[in-house]
């Protein structure tokens, strides 16, 4: 392997270990430090965790035990610790051990949080995987063929179709997917099931293709833009017509040339657009009562349960930033020069 690829693996793997760190720490901050600086005290966060109707004393001991009166580096240092070696914590009928990576722990639960994100992360990877498959494979053909035949009937029906997804929300294309394909007609599972994919691969996919199809729309729809334009903007450079003088077959030129040069843009926003997925799904997974990260989210949310909230906004970040650094290294295959930047 060239030096050069070497260095830059490493420059990206360092670079992606920083942005967490820095993701971590601001996460830590909206938490646990946003609160103080419009007039929290530590008696109002330690209310998330014991309830609106425990006693003044039992808050303030709640307080206490979990370190929100120590400075904020000190908490921060404890909760890196515990990600890292694991925590314990008090609630007051005897200690808990979490062990790590130590995300948090519900104390309406009585649960950590990491294994129940564990528990939840297939359904959403399931929804996520196949998902982007559709609409990577869907968006990309539907751009490169519109491009290639611009102004044609089947372009501008493409890209109005395209913009319809775009435009319309995927709890409304969700509920009339469900309406029509699953009560209607009876052509897809009904929603809020999962059937695991070494269980049964045939009923796990059956029951998240709608899922799946709806999801797709939606994001294949900006793909399908975004890749027309990049190919049009590409099929007309001078390498384009340097290839076709050399006498190369069309297919030859259209794919590994001009659908190449156009790779770059889908590349970035398929690497966000797949690790904030990972991070959780919420309006499909509630729009299908699906049980994945993003319905988990919700619970925390509506159950004041700022644990699980913290804890899914993590592996989301993480999703996020290890997508990031995949297609900072696919970009050094799609396009050489990147390795010497």
């Amino acid at each position: 392997m060239p030096a050069t690829v070497i260095t830059y693996i490493f420059r990206r793997l360092f670079a992606a270990v920083v942005l967490l760190f820095i993701v971590s720490a601001v996460t830590f901050s909206i938490f646990f430090v946003m609160p103080k600086l419009v007039g929290g005290t530590p008696e109002t966060l330690a209310t998330r965790y014991v309830g609106r109707a425990a006693t003044a004393e039992t808050v303030k001991i709640t307080a206490e035990k979990l370190g929100f009166y120590d400075p904020v580096v000190v908490q921060y240092g404890n909760w890196v610790k515990g990600v890292v070696a694991g925590a314990d914590f008090d609630y007051g009928a005897g200690v808990e051990r979490c062990p790590a990576p130590c995300l948090g722990y519900s104390f309406r639960t009585k649960q950590p949080v990491w294994p129940e994100l564990l528990d939840r992360a297939p359904v959403t990877m399931s929804l996520a995987a196949g998902a982007a498959t559709l609409w990577l494979i869907g968006g990309v053909a539907v751009g490169t063929l519109s491009a290639l035949r611009r102004g044609t009937f089947f372009d501008r029906t493409a890209m109005g179709i395209a913009l319809a997804g775009v435009s319309l929300p995927i709890f409304f294309t969700g509920l009339i997917s469900l309406s029509f394909f699953s009560y209607s007609l009876g052509w897809a599972a009904p929603g809020g099931a999962y059937t695991p994919f070494l269980e049964n691969p045939g009923e796990w996919a059956y029951n998240l293709l709608l899922p799946w199809i709806t999801l797709a729309f939606l994001f294949s729809a900006q793909y399908a833009r975004q890749t027309r334009a990049g190919m049009l903007d590409t099929m007309n450079e001078d390498f384009i017509r340097t290839a076709r003088a050399k006498g190369l077959p069309e297919r030859t030129v259209v794919v590994k040339h001009g659908l190449r040069g156009a790779l770059t843009p889908i590349l970035t926003i398929f690497g966000l657009d797949v690790g904030l997925l990972l991070g959780g799904a919420v309006l499909t997974e509630s729009a299908f009562s699906l049980q994945g990260l993003g319905k988990y989210a919700i619970e925390g949310i509506t159950n004041y349960d700022l644990p699980k909230v913290m804890g899914v906004t993590m592996l989301a970040a993480f999703f996020v930033v290890v997508a990031s650094l995949i297609v900072d290294l696919l970009y050094a295959v799609v396009d050489p020069r990147v390795r010497t930047k």
